[in-house]
């Protein structure tokens, strides 16, 4: 728990201090910032597993601030706090990807739970980044060759058709089918294909084959 930074941005500077007492009180590390403009100049996102977010802000709202996370593809779970909630902001919160949206006064465990869903969000989707990174630099040390067959052996076709497919012979398609199931590590076309569709979900990119 201690490696998870939580990230506080609200201008209530005594709500600052309730919330930065609270976290830090199970364990979390927290960084608190009076305004938006702040926390975009100042924060890591990289570093924090959790944003608390006032949406109501001079100058730079809550939700202006979700929105240009987004745009700049800072995936940080928030959780929103407001005093001035209504439907159309936690529908507009929601549908921008924001975790939870609780109102003030709050119970100290509604909002303690609310983090340790947000870090275990966060924790899951670091992991997804680290195994994507992991697979594409396999995929880097496959040569060309390798690369094509892997594209037909992902799509179930035998050793027989991938060798009519590239114009080459059984033995060499044997042969490149397993250096590409070593060097992915992976066991069977199954497990290849499972590979390289995450890679592509993850990555939200053309399939790396074609």
């Amino acid at each position: 728990m201690l490696d998870d930074l939580i990230y506080v941005v609200d201008d209530d500077a005594a709500m600052r201090r309730s919330i930065v007492f609270l976290a830090e009180s199970v364990g979390w590390s927290v960084q608190a910032f009076a305004s938006a403009e702040d926390f975009l100049k100042q924060c890591e996102p990289e570093r924090g597993s959790c944003l608390i977010l006032d949406i109501r802000m001079p100058t730079m709202s809550g939700l202006e601030l979700q929105r240009i996370l987004k745009d700049r593809r800072i995936e940080l779970p928030i959780v929103f706090i407001t005093g001035h909630g209504d439907v159309a902001m936690v529908v507009q919160a929601m549908k921008n990807g924001a975790l939870d949206f609780i109102e003030k006064p709050f119970k100290d465990q509604q909002l303690l739970d609310a983090i340790a869903q947000a870090v275990r969000n966060s924790g899951q989707r670091k992991a997804q980044h680290r195994y994507q990174a992991e697979a594409r630099d396999l995929l880097e040390r496959l040569t060309q060759r390798e690369r094509e067959v892997a594209m037909l052996v992902a799509r179930g076709l035998s050793n027989k058709l991938i060798a009519r497919e590239l114009d080459i012979s059984d033995k060499t398609v044997q042969v490149h089918r397993a250096h590409v199931l070593e060097k992915m590590g992976v066991h069977s076309a199954a497990q290849l294909a499972q590979l390289l569709m995450r890679i592509e979900r993850d990555g939200g990119e053309s399939p790396p084959f074609v």
